[in-house]
């Protein structure tokens, strides 16, 4: 199975998790993301979340200087990026349950 494919429907609730634990730049998202397991996630596909979830209005954004060149700009959950990744955390559960329901092979058990 193709898992680019699998990441391009839970890249959104994945952006969102990260940054439940701490605002972050593009970067560290990225950083982040890799570090948790998802190593094939894509620069230019966390960049774009990021500005999209931004532009929906769930996250905020401020620009930080940086000692190691051009200032950073920082993303952060704010209420409606808590309330959609909550939503999306419920759908997620719901759709990894029944999945791992259909995926059990009952004659083998």
């Amino acid at each position: 199975m193709d898992s680019s494919q699998l990441l391009k429907g839970v890249l959104d609730l994945a952006v969102l998790a990260v940054l439940r634990e701490a605002d972050g730049y593009g970067y560290d998202v990225l950083r982040r993301l890799r570090a948790a397991g998802l190593e094939d996630v894509a620069d230019a596909s966390v960049y774009g979340t990021l500005r999209r979830l931004f532009q929906a209005g769930a996250l905020t954004s401020y620009v930080q200087p940086s000692e190691e060149g051009p200032h950073r700009k920082y993303y952060g959950l704010n209420k409606t990026g808590r309330e959609l990744l909550a939503r999306s955390t419920e759908t997620w559960n719901h759709f990894a349950g029944t999945m791992s329901l259909l995926l059990v092979d009952k004659e083998a058990a």
